[in-house]
């Protein structure tokens, strides 16, 4: 349930209200809109509770949430979200890119693709050190080396490095790594990952399954949510359907959908939502005009030789002309990029 705060309440009565909710077993959130501060009462039955806050000194009002995501939920937190991540701001005006190659193959072509997203206007830089792959013959990624050399070509570019946890035990090393971690579409139910990735109250990028709905996916959000750990990000990556002419379906219903239900900010990824290079452009275009906060977009400087989703991966010509059509749409709906 939601209690709303009187703007006239003390920090005594603040504090026994927050106690009050403690002691009863539930968790307490607190969210600061321009209009009003609410707390959020998080817990199996807390609307039972509602005749004993009603009657409490400072509070306004009290109603219940009556969607199962409580915390991602448009009741729990009317404003959007900024999720803010060294500098960079997902939610807010501007469209925000990242970009980068699948995986992280070796030194120079990082910090070479690197460089080409920064110039071309990426805003952050992504790429796997660890590979979910489906056959376990693949390339399955670097490891920490490959997290090194992320985290130079973040010191040389400024670029806040993007990158995927796959396991609770790679937690400790990759918070001395990245700026943000991603929760691929394999772990999006994961939930033991999703608490303890919460707890590090690092930047979280949840990426959609592909078999995941929405309100499944909001669901994975409020996991993270409810260790207390507010700076989400949703990823539409594409669901699976009965369509064959694309990798997924990319489901830019999803955007509009899961922004009107939650205050979460939202990005698309089109590189994997189609898995084919030419209808990665028109896509991310689409995206922007659907209102998506952002863009992750596969770059590689040699897509043939690449040792994972080449086919999927923009030239580097390719990212620049996208980022001048990107750029068009999104000043065409009052939005930067």
């Amino acid at each position: 349930m939601i209690i709303t705060l009187k703007p006239s309440i003390t920090k005594k009565q603040l504090n026994h209200i927050v106690q009050k909710i403690k002691d009863l077993g539930f968790a307490p959130h607190m969210s600061k809109g321009k209009m009003s501060t609410i707390v959020g009462v998080i817990g199996e039955n807390a609307i039972l509770t509602r005749e004993m806050f009603d009657a409490m000194p400072g509070i306004e009002f009290v109603t219940a949430i009556s969607k199962p995501y409580k915390l991602a939920s448009r009741e729990f937190k009317k404003e959007d979200t900024i999720v803010e991540v060294s500098g960079v701001k997902f939610g807010g005006k501007k469209v925000v890119v990242i970009a980068g190659p699948c995986s992280v193959e070796d030194r120079a072509r990082l910090l070479r693709i690197a460089k080409i997203v920064k110039d071309a206007g990426a805003q952050c830089l992504r790429g796997g050190a660890f590979k979910p792959r489906t056959s376990p013959y693949s390339f399955q990624g670097l490891g920490e080396l490959g997290l090194k050399y992320l985290r130079e070509a973040n010191k040389i570019t400024g670029l806040p490095v993007v990158t995927e946890l796959m396991s609770v035990d790679q937690i400790p090393l990759l918070i001395n790594y990245a700026d943000v971690l991603q929760i691929g579409a394999r772990n999006i139910q994961n939930f033991d990952l999703l608490k303890e990735a919460g707890k590090t109250k690092m930047p979280v990028m949840l990426k959609r399954g592909m078999s995941t709905t929405v309100k499944e996916f909001l669901m994975s959000a409020e996991y993270v949510l409810s260790q207390g750990n507010y700076k989400v990000i949703l990823c539409e990556r594409g669901i699976r359907t009965f369509e064959d002419s694309t990798r997924f379906t990319l489901d830019l219903n999803a955007v509009p959908v899961l922004k009107t239900l939650s205050h979460l900010p939202v990005i698309v990824d089109p590189s994997h939502g189609v898995g084919i290079r030419k209808y990665v452009t028109p896509m991310a275009r689409a995206a922007v005009a659907a209102g998506a906060d952002g863009l992750m977009i596969e770059v590689h400087n040699d897509p043939e030789k690449a040792l994972s989703d080449g086919p999927q991966s923009l030239l580097p010509s390719d990212f620049e002309q996208m980022m001048i059509e990107v750029k068009a749409i999104a000043r065409a709906i009052g939005r930067d990029a």
